[in-house]
């Protein structure tokens, strides 16, 4: 389960490791203030920095493969670890020189740390706001989508990197049809008659949309691929801007009038999901997987 979680947010787990390993920096300093619990405060210090070395080399393999290109995978991570461990190095050093000057005292400590720390945050959220990643996963699917129904513009992997949210909570895409990847059926569906339904309005399909009001459920069959999910995204989107702009002319809910608007978006969908398909793949996207992290599949 977190391991799926890791390879649908590489970029926001690296970040979170750094953070902890941070954190854990900051209680090993603290430990020698506390004679009476410094057993423990070191010993959290310790595992908060050993998870952070495993999140952080467990999203290595994601991130140098947005970079890959003819298979040349096991060449950049022998560059990228020569590269880290160079700054090991000097980063060592410069360490040993602060420890006999600036922080020689806890004073001094207190405020390098803290400084250090921010410096070394701010780095790696660039660094990771930089990495264009190939795959999809919930939050770049509903940025293509949504830039594709605005301006039939398909992005490329460089396009959305800095459109992905790193650390902030990821909010529905009103512009994608405020769609909820990889829901389970019994959280869609309630009911073996509304599941029925559904079958029968999607049939041929490997995705249900579970049409409400305030967004659309996507339940995935467990044999989707990338370019299933991104089509049934792509016909929720078109679905929810076709009942948006009725909204205002009839009395019935939005959820309603997503359902009227089904037909409608399905000739949409039949001319435009060929374009954006062949345009993802033109932009090196992998359209073969989709990477939900915690989410569920379906059989039906």
């Amino acid at each position: 389960m977190w391991g799926a979680r890791m390879d649908a947010e590489p970029k926001r787990w690296r970040l979170f490791a750094d953070v902890i390993y941070d954190l854990g920096t900051a209680l090993e300093i603290v430990s020698p203030l506390c004679p009476h619990l410094f057993l423990e405060v070191a010993g959290v210090a310790n595992l908060a920095k050993g998870m952070a070395t495993v999140a952080a080399r467990a999203t290595r393999l994601p991130i140098y493969s947005g970079f890959a290109k003819e298979g040349n995978l096991s060449d950049l991570y022998a560059k990228g670890e020569a590269i880290s461990t160079l700054f090991n190095v000097l980063g060592l050093g410069v360490g040993i020189r602060l420890a006999s000057t600036v922080c020689s005292t806890v004073q001094g400590k207190f405020v390098a740390v803290p400084l250090l720390s921010a410096v070394h945050l701010f780095s790696i959220s660039q660094e990771m706001r930089a990495v264009p990643l190939n795959t999809l996963n919930s939050q770049r699917t509903a940025i293509i989508v949504a830039e594709f129904i605005k301006t039939g513009k398909v992005l490329r992997p460089a396009d959305v990197r800095y459109k992905e949210r790193l650390a902030l909570p990821v909010s529905l895409n009103v512009d994608a049809g405020s769609v909820v990847p990889s829901v389970s059926i019994r959280h869609a569906c309630g009911k073996p008659s509304v599941l029925k339904g559904l079958q029968g309005r999607f049939q041929g399909e490997r995705f249900l949309l579970s049409l409400q009001d305030n967004q659309t459920n996507l339940v995935i069959h467990h044999t989707a691929t990338g370019e299933d999910v991104v089509r049934g995204w792509l016909l929720a989107a078109y679905t929810a801007k076709i009942a948006g702009s009725k909204h205002n002319q009839y009395e019935h809910g939005f959820g309603v009038l997503k359902l009227e608007a089904l037909e409608e978006a399905y000739g949409h969908l039949k001319a435009d999901f060929p374009v954006l398909i062949s345009g993802l793949k033109e932009r090196g996207w992998h359209t073969d997987l989709f990477l939900e992290g915690s989410g569920v599949r379906a059989i039906w």
